[in-house]
């Protein structure tokens, strides 16, 4: 079963190689991997996405909070949460197919980025499905290259990962 696993650290040198060394030494696949900044620069969202059972996904957590830059772990896939993916295409673009690719952009709600004699650059955003069906429809028509962000995730409504746990509390932060 695919998992998405949200987790706040600490902004600081070495965290990622922590977290991504936690799943490669126990022979776990990150399926994909996003991390940036937080509201609070000190602080940075890693969004993972990884295949388990629930038993295996559980050990990963608590192995994550082991490790002692992480403030917080969620498992969010079995609460609502929203997520979304950026995906820049770069299509070939002819004067048979112009107006066939920025139908089908405008369809997906998408957008031209770049323009050059010989290629459209197309930005699109959405969950995986969405980027998936844009890719399959979008590919005929002369793909040359994909660069995919990954998975950015929240909880949906009033939900939090930025409450502190118990972590803190007995870590002095």
């Amino acid at each position: 079963m695919k998992h998405t696993i949200t987790i706040l650290v600490e902004n600081r040198f070495g965290v990622l190689s922590r977290v991504s060394g936690l799943f490669s030494g126990r022979g776990f696949n990150i399926e994909s991997l996003t991390v940036g900044e937080t509201e609070d620069p000190a602080v940075s969202r890693m969004t993972i996405v990884t295949r388990g059972d629930d038993k295996i996904v559980e050990q990963i957590n608590k192995q994550l909070n082991k490790l002692i830059d992480v403030i917080k772990v969620r498992d969010v896939t079995a609460e609502e949460f929203v997520d979304r993916e950026l995906m820049l295409v770069k299509v070939s673009a002819t004067e048979k197919n112009r107006a066939e690719i920025l139908r089908i952009t405008d369809i997906f709600r998408g957008r031209i980025v770049d323009v050059s004699p010989k290629a459209y650059t197309i930005e699109v955003t959405g969950s995986d499905g969405k980027i998936d069906a844009f890719l399959e429809i979008i590919k005929p028509l002369g793909l040359k290259e994909v660069a995919r962000t990954g998975k950015i995730a929240l909880s949906r409504g009033s939900k939090m990962l930025t409450e502190k746990n118990n972590k803190d509390k007995n870590n002095g932060r």
